[in-house]
């Protein structure tokens, strides 16, 4: 499989995948799916809907999560821009409970994060603007809906925006317990 480069990341089941971009005068064109390519390095989520996202410089989306019984799977892509990208561990019954990984994504690379439904997502626009393309295992369910505070002292996520811009309820969730007190 040389049309994509597949890195595991350290939370267990999060892989980054680089895309074979094929360049010319023109720009690039490339594959940003492929289900047996993706099946043979270990996704074999089925994908039920696409969502994109657009957002100006600053803007700080997450982290979200939707519970049992509708978790989602997470495909996700810059398509145009940059932006950092966070996937966290917050399940207190979880091993890596508290623990996150980062990645700049960037649309003239269309690199992707593949992210299982059982992690927060979130991301920070760094460029002047950005557009986020997502896969997704399974559809909005509002009662499902979660959500971790992207500053949470648990995290400790070192976000590099100095004042993100935020929604009133990615401004509402509630801080993570430690173990112990979970």
């Amino acid at each position: 499989m040389d049309t994509f480069k597949i890195s595991k990341l350290s939370l267990p089941g999060v892989i980054r995948i680089e895309p074979k971009l094929r360049n010319d005068e023109r720009g690039f064109s490339t594959n940003v799916y492929n289900a047996a390519d993706f099946s043979a390095c270990g996704i074999r989520t089925s994908f039920v809907e696409d969502f994109t996202s657009y957002s100006k410089k600053g803007v700080l989306r997450g982290l979200h999560f939707q519970r049992v019984p509708h978790l989602q799977d997470k495909l996700v892509r810059c398509a145009k821009g940059e932006i950092f990208d966070v996937a966290a561990d917050c399940d207190p019954a979880s091993p890596t409970y508290g623990q996150y990984v980062v990645n700049r994504l960037k649309g003239e690379e269309q690199t992707m994060l593949y992210i299982p439904g059982t992690y927060a997502h979130g991301f920070c626009v760094l460029s002047d603007d950005a557009v986020v393309e997502y896969k997704l295992s399974d559809t909005y369910h509002p009662e499902s809906v979660g959500g971790a505070r992207f500053d949470d002292p648990l995290l400790h996520i070192a976000w590099p925006v100095a004042e993100p811009i935020i929604s009133e309820q990615d401004k509402s969730w509630q801080p993570l317990l430690h173990k112990s007190q979970a």
